[in-house]
């Protein structure tokens, strides 16, 4: 029996599936409130160019105050991050009256290089082979190859964990 339930969410900004699992998160969200705490863990692929900058930049955010706004609107985008790479990291944080100079700078500096790095060290242990990939009570469940299924079961863990409280 839990108050909160912790979902990490191994997550790349230069995913479109990722950009699709944002619906359940938002429905995840909804369903639990501040009984659920999302953590965005970064797990950029190398087959996306941009994604271990744009995990950076959404650490900047995080650091800035709007984190997950920061990731939804570059998920959201992500045709822009494909074609405009870090020229469209720091649009992203002027749009949303963010210290885009503060962003490039730390794109430059790389400040956040540890924490992308750790995260991705510890998905890569986890077992984490794609994105998007959940962990919830111990249990991974891999979103890489197929959503389906996966709100569903989510829901199932936090129910159990959250009975009684």
């Amino acid at each position: 029996m839990s108050e909160t339930v912790v979902l990490d969410l191994w997550c790349e900004l230069q995913c479109t599936d990722c950009r699709t699992a944002l619906s359940d998160l938002r429905v995840l969200r909804a369903r639990y409130g501040d009984r659920l705490e999302v953590r965005l863990r970064h797990f950029p692929l190398d087959k996306h160019r941009h994604a271990f900058a744009a995990a950076q930049a959404a650490e900047e955010a995080v650091e800035q105050g709007q984190g997950w706004a920061y990731v939804e609107y570059v998920l959201q985008h992500v045709e822009r991050l494909d074609s405009e790479g870090e020229k469209f990291l720091i649009d992203a944080a002027r749009t949303l009256g963010l210290d885009a100079q503060e962003f490039d700078t730390a794109l430059i500096d790389g400040r956040h290089i540890l924490m992308v790095d750790a995260d991705q060290a510890e998905g890569k242990a986890l077992g984490v082979t794609g994105t998007p990939s959940y962990v919830i009570d111990g249990e991974r469940l891999d979103g890489g190859k197929s959503q389906d299924g996966l709100r569903a079961r989510i829901e199932e863990i936090a129910d159990r964990l959250l009975v009684g409280s």
